[in-house]
């Protein structure tokens, strides 16, 4: 592991490395055999301020709108700390002026898998807060338009470009043909990613995490300043979560969560 002022830096030879970007504890680049796996928007900014468009931001406390801070919370626009200087990075926020907790994030490189382990610790005597908690995956893929995902067949989802509506999906594989964003909910703990162009198969694995997921802006995406216009092609957003509900964390307890993704 390489560490740099703002960005660390896994190896693990054959042309396998991950890099993460303290500012949000970002993973900008995961690549396997030198094939990058994870969608970063050419117009992403860097700047230090704002959240970096793509990659594997998190979002914490809060999924969504917020009425105390920006949305989608403030852990990905906030820069972390590097607990322990080695092949197994551990990062930490918090705790912070205006919330008492400890966040932690370790990340493992494994040949053709990147492993994310997540704590949430309230050191507090008294008091209990809620929070959420989700891993905002931008996969890199050639064509959305045939890109398939499993594991959501007979689970609701929330609709968020239909008004919040209630579904169930009724499809063995999902696709996405227009501008998506559904909240799966009690989805299983397995999804693969298929690639119909080239074959490529992504699993992702989680733990703790009931919820998944789905978006991609579709030609909304021109609305967005660091979001290219001709990119929403080439990325679909699988993101497993703690959002439906949120966690309640009593004094004293931690919450653990983790996820594998593995290309296969």
């Amino acid at each position: 592991m390489a560490l740099a002022t703002s960005v660390v830096m896994m190896d693990r030879g054959n042309n396998t490395t991950c890099t993460i970007n303290l500012h949000g504890a970002t993973v900008v680049s995961w690549r396997v055999n030198n094939q990058e796996q994870l969608f970063v928007s050419k117009s992403a900014v860097f700047d230090g301020k704002r959240p970096i468009r793509g990659g594997i931001p998190i979002v914490f406390p809060q999924f969504g709108a917020w009425a105390f801070g920006p949305q989608h919370g403030f852990a990905r626009n906030i820069t972390w700390t590097v607990e322990k200087r080695t092949t197994l990075p551990t990062l930490n926020l918090g705790p912070l002026p205006f919330v008492v907790f400890r966040l932690t994030y370790r990340l493992i490189l494994r040949e053709k898998e990147l492993h994310f382990n997540i704590g949430v610790y309230n050191p507090s005597n008294d008091l209990a807060f809620n929070f959420n908690l989700l891993l905002h995956t931008y996969l890199k893929v050639p064509d959305v338009r045939r890109c398939q995902v499993n594991g959501l067949y007979g689970c609701h989802y929330i609709d968020k470009v239909l008004d919040n509506q209630l579904f169930r999906e009724t499809r063995e594989t999902v696709s996405v043909s227009s501008l998506t964003d559904r909240i799966y909910q009690n989805t299983c703990q397995e999804h693969v990613v298929t690639n119909v162009v080239s074959g490529r198969k992504m699993r992702l694995q989680k733990y703790n995490f009931p919820d998944t997921v789905i978006w991609n802006p579709w030609d909304t995406g021109r609305d967005m300043k660091d979001f290219g216009d001709d990119e929403y092609p080439n990325m679909i957003c699988v993101e497993a979560g703690h959002v439906t509900s949120p966690v309640l964390l009593h004094p004293g307890t931690t919450f653990e969560a983790s996820q594998i993704l593995q290309v296969m």
